[in-house]
């Protein structure tokens, strides 16, 4: 089943440099209506502000997909 989500009505934060929608309960946003779909646990609309990004920090057992609407990103895994 679909449902409509106006990005209005996500959860997130604003860190700064990171201004994050969350589509799923991730991190301090909490609904327990929204915690995954399927295998699917995250997806995150963010805009990270150019220059910055996030620290170091482990992917375990999990795939990231990244899709960018405008400029560039590079990801790198601490797990090497």
């Amino acid at each position: 089943m679909l449902e409509l989500r106006p990005f209005n009505t996500l959860g997130g934060a604003h860190h700064g440099w990171l201004d994050a929608h969350h589509h799923f309960s991730f991190a301090e946003y909490y609904d327990p209506q929204r915690m995954n779909w399927g295998n699917l646990r995250v997806w995150n609309d963010d805009e990270i502000a150019p220059g910055s990004g996030f620290p170091p920090h482990p992917h375990a057992y999990m795939e990231i997909i990244t899709y960018v609407r405008d400029g560039a990103i590079s990801h790198e895994d601490s797990l090497g």
